[in-house]
Formats: structure tokens, C-alpha cells, sequence
């Protein structure tokens, strides 16, 4: 595989390599964050000096369907050791997907100052890269977090309805299954709720995964992304899009791939995605 920089991608710097991870393990100024599926991971072995952000207990309100506000997000920076001024470095599991949601919920509080690592936990792992089990203690800092702003990265139902209405471009980036409605689940996980199958009216069917290579879940290039959602789907770059999957996470893996590596000016993800249009009364679904 090319390097980073040698394959296209409108903004390179959004990425960072196994390589670069492991010259920058004593950084100061750099916070290396796990975020899996699997809780379980992290505890059995992690890049030496990450941290944790688990999806559902760090990221999550507890009893709202929504995400933590301002002061747990305070909270969560204080307790993990980062500043405004941190760069923060995101890898996972399942070829990134959870390390792209997280990483897109801390844009939606304004900390921007991210990357994702190519290749994440089952590239350093190839590699033979240093494991270890034992878990960081950073000292505590004062973050001062804007507001949460819902109105750029993410959409809403009423706002998918409208887009739907307008016959405006929507990407399902569930499995083939799903989107035809013969599954109400990712294969090989269990139903988590949704009461019809199928898919929001006019969404073009681009499964997430495509834009990874499978062998290391590195991204593809630019010029294979351009193909599978340009010349395959028709999609442009200044196109307003709106992406959405079961509850947003495999969407915010192709957020990052479409905002930052093909620099597309108007991605939003619709986290609400299938769990919520599947149970809604009275919305329009096709199959």
C-alpha cells in the first residue's frame, strides 16, 4: 500500500500511519485513544500510552438516546489528559468504524485537532507492533469545551424527511441485506429493535467497508474511493449529503471518508439512522 500522502486524498493530514504512531508514543502534546466494539479489547492489549473511550458508557448519554452535552464532555477530557491544544489520534477494531464515530463526536464539540490511524488496531498488530496491558494515568486537565453544534455533521428525522422530499442524495451504508429489507440487523449480530426492514426512499446503497482494504483495513485511494462513489453511484463533491446506517456508526466511517479524504463540503450523518426511521409511524420506506 502507498503512502499516505501518495494517494490523493484532499486532506492526507487527517490520517497518520502505524509508523508515525510508534515515533510519537512520549508525545506530550498527543493523546492516543482506543475506541472498539469490543469493550474487551483494550484491557487484553493497546498501543503503549492509549487511552480508552468506550462508544456506549464515554460517548452516550445514560438515559437519553443522544450523546453526552458539554459537561461530560469537560469531564471526559479532564479524565483523559487532554487539552483544546491535544491532538488526539483515534484506532479500533472493525477497520475503524468506532474510532471514526468517535471521532466525530468530538467534532461536534469543536475539537477538530484529530486523526484517524490507517490501518488502526489490526494494522499494529500485523505489524508486531508493542502491546501492552497496562493503563495510562494522565493528570487531569481543565478543558473548556464550546457547546455541542448539532447543525453541520449531523442530521435529524424531520431533516432527513425534507431531504428525502427533495430528492437530495442519501447513502445506506448497511449491508446489501438490510438495505433490501431481508435483514433488520447487521448479519451475524442480533435485532436490535427496528420493526420494518428496508431502506429511506432514493438512499443509494454503498456498504461503509468498501472504502477499506480488507487484508489490513487501511483506506483505499482516492482514486478507488472516486470510483466506488462517483463513477459507481453518481455522487459529487459538492453534493448535500446525508448518511446513515443503524445507529451511526459504520455512517461516520463514511462521513470521514467522504468529508475528509475526498473532500466533500456537505456530509452530515444521520445517527438516528435505521433504529429510528424503521420504528417511525407513518415514514416512507422502500425495499
Amino acid at each position: 500500500m502507498s503512502a499516505i500522502n501518495e494517494r490523493g486524498y484532499i486532506h492526507p493530514d487527517m490520517l497518520v500511519s502505524t509508523e508515525w504512531v510508534a515515533e510519537h508514543l512520549k508525545d506530550a502534546d498527543i493523546r492516543i485513544i482506543e475506541s472498539n466494539e469490543d469493550p474487551l479489547l483494550y484491557p487484553s492489549g493497546h498501543i503503549p500510552g492509549a487511552v480508552q473511550v468506550d462508544w456506549t458508557t464515554d460517548l452516550n448519554d445514560p438515559l437519553r438516546r443522544d450523546y453526552l452535552h458539554k459537561d461530560g464532555f469537560e469531564k471526559l477530557m479532564s479524565r483523559i489528559g487532554v487539552t483544546p491544544e491535544t491532538t488526539v489520534v483515534f484506532y479500533g477494531d472493525k477497520n475503524n468504524w468506532w474510532a471514526c464515530y468517535a471521532l466525530w463526536v468530538f467534532h461536534l464539540f469543536g475539537h477538530t485537532n484529530a486523526r484517524i490511524v490507517d490501518g488502526g488496531r489490526l494494522k499494529w498488530e500485523q505489524e508486531g507492533r508493542e502491546m501492552t496491558k497496562q493503563a495510562p494515568a494522565y493528570p487531569p486537565t481543565q478543558y473548556q469545551a464550546k457547546n455541542r453544534d448539532d447543525s453541520q455533521i449531523r442530521a435529524f428525522r424531520d431533516e432527513v424527511l425534507k431531504h428525502v422530499e427533495a430528492k437530495l442524495p442519501l447513502v445506506d451504508v448497511r449491508s446489501p441485506a438490510e438495505y433490501r429489507g431481508e435483514l433488520l440487523h447487521m448479519p451475524n449480530y442480533p435485532n436490535e429493535g427496528a420493526l420494518r426492514g428496508g431502506h429511506i426512499p432514493g438512499a443509494k446503497s454503498i456498504p461503509w467497508a468498501q472504502a477499506a482494504n480488507p487484508e489490513n483495513g487501511t483506506f483505499k485511494t482516492a482514486d478507488e474511493l472516486r470510483a466506488i462513489y462517483e463513477q459507481g453511484q453518481g455522487l459529487k463533491a459538492d453534493d448535500d449529503i446525508i448518511a446513515y446506517c443503524r445507529i451511526g456508526e459504520r455512517s461516520s466511517h463514511t462521513w470521514f471518508v467522504l468529508t475528509y479524504l475526498l473532500g466533500y463540503k456537505n456530509v452530515r450523518n444521520y445517527d438516528g439512522s435505521w433504529t429510528e426511521w424503521g420504528n417511525l409511524v407513518n415514514v416512507p420506506i422502500e425495499r
